[in-house]
C-alpha cells in the first residue's frame, strides 16, 4: 500500500484503521462526543465579543480576510524567509483593517532567527508598522469599542525539527523548551506548532511539551499552524475525557492483530465512551458548565498543494 509522500501529508481511512483500529476509534469517539457537547461559548457573560480572526502559513501569498477586531498570523508568512518576502507579507498585514494584529514566526521565515538568517539580508531591518511582532514574549491589548476589554496574547515560534539549517527556531523534537514559559495570566497563545495530538493530523505530529504547558496554562484561545492538513478548530475541555484520548493517542501503532487482543486498549476506549456520554448528558440534559478552551490550526495552505486553499477561522472572545 503506497505510503503518503511526506508525514504532512494526512494518511488514507484504510492506512489509520490498519496501523491501530483502537486509535482509529478514539479519533471518531472524540469528534462525536465533542460535537454532542453543548456548545462552547468564550464571550464573557453581557460583555461585546472580541472577534478574533485567525491566519497562518501563507507563504508569500495573500487572500481576503473577514473583517474583525484582532488579526493573529501564527508564522510562516514567507517561503524562503528574505527580508523581502517578509517585508511585502508585513505591508499586506498593515493593508487589514483589524484593530489590532499580532504575528509570530515560523520555521519558513528564516531572516528573524539570527541562527537562520542568510548572509544576504545581514544587517537589514523590517518596517512593522502597528503590527506586534511576539517571540517569546506577550502583549495586552485593549479594545476601547468592546468596553475597553483587554486580552493577554503570548507568542513563540519554537518548533520541532522538520527541514535543515535555513529553517527558524528548531529544536530536537526531545527537547523541552516549554515547560515554564507562558506566563499563566495568558487569555490568548499563538505558537507555530500545534500541540501534539490536536489538529497535528493522526501521526501526532505537534508538540508533547507544548501540550503539556497548555494544560497548565489553559489559554481561552490557542492558534497555531504548521501543519497545514490539520487545518481547522477544536474545542477541549481540560478534562478526564481528554486526557484519556491524549492517551490513546499516545500510544505506539502496533497493526488489527496486536489491537485486537489489546485489552488495556479497549478499556482505555470503554472509559472514553464512558466519559463522553457523561459529559454530553451533564451539559446537554442537566444544565451543567461547559468551560473550556478553543485550540485553531489556522494554516491557510492547503495540504502541500503550495496554493492557498483553506479559509481563515473567526473565534469570538
Amino acid at each position: 500500500m503506497p505510503r503518503p509522500s511526506s508525514i504532512f501529508d494526512p494518511p488514507t481511512t484504510l492506512e489509520r484503521l490498519l496501523a491501530s483500529p483502537i486509535k482509529f476509534l478514539a479519533q471518531i469517539l472524540h469528534r462525536i462526543f465533542l460535537f454532542l457537547r453543548a456548545p462552547l461559548s468564550l464571550v464573557p457573560y453581557n460583555r461585546p465579543a472580541i472577534k478574533v480572526v485567525c491566519i497562518s502559513d501563507t507563504h508569500n501569498d495573500v487572500q481576503q480576510v473577514p473583517p474583525g477586531d484582532l488579526l493573529i498570523h501564527a508564522g510562516d508568512l514567507t517561503k524562503h524567509g528574505t527580508v523581502a518576502e517578509l517585508q511585502a507579507q508585513i505591508d499586506w498585514l498593515k493593508s487589514l483593517p483589524h484593530l489590532h494584529k499580532v504575528v509570530i514566526c515560523g520555521n519558513h521565515d528564516s531572516f528573524l532567527d539570527p541562527a537562520s538568517r542568510s548572509t544576504e539580508d545581514e544587517g537589514k531591518t523590517l518596517s512593522w508598522g502597528g503590527i506586534q511582532y511576539l517571540e517569546d514574549s506577550s502583549v495586552t491589548l485593549t479594545f476601547p469599542l468592546h468596553g475597553n476589554r483587554k486580552l493577554s496574547i503570548y507568542g513563540a515560534p519554537q518548533v520541532p525539527t522538520c527541514g535543515g539549517s535555513d529553517f527558524a527556531f528548531q529544536h530536537n523534537r526531545d527537547e523541552d523548551r516549554w515547560t515554564g514559559t507562558i506566563p499563566p495570566e495568558t487569555d490568548v497563545l499563538v505558537t507555530h506548532t500545534p500541540p501534539k495530538y490536536h489538529l497535528d493530523l493522526p501521526v501526532g505530529l505537534g508538540c508533547k511539551y507544548l501540550l503539556q504547558e497548555v494544560w497548565r496554562i489553559r489559554p481561552a484561545l490557542h492558534v497555531f499552524g504548521h501543519v497545514h492538513s490539520g487545518h481547522g478548530k477544536e474545542p477541549v475541555f481540560w478534562d478526564e475525557g481528554q486526557r484519556i484520548y491524549e492517551q490513546i493517542r499516545a500510544r505506539k501503532d502496533r497493526g488489527v492483530i496486536r489491537d485486537m487482543f489489546d485489552v488495556w486498549g479497549w478499556l482505555c476506549l470503554g472509559r472514553l465512551v464512558c466519559h463522553g456520554v457523561g459529559a454530553m448528558l451533564w451539559t446537554r440534559v442537566w444544565g451543567g458548565d461547559c468551560a473550556g478552551s478553543w485550540m485553531v490550526n489556522a494554516a491557510l495552505a492547503y495540504r502541500n498543494t503550495g496554493k492557498l486553499g483553506n479559509p481563515a477561522q473567526v473565534i469570538e472572545v
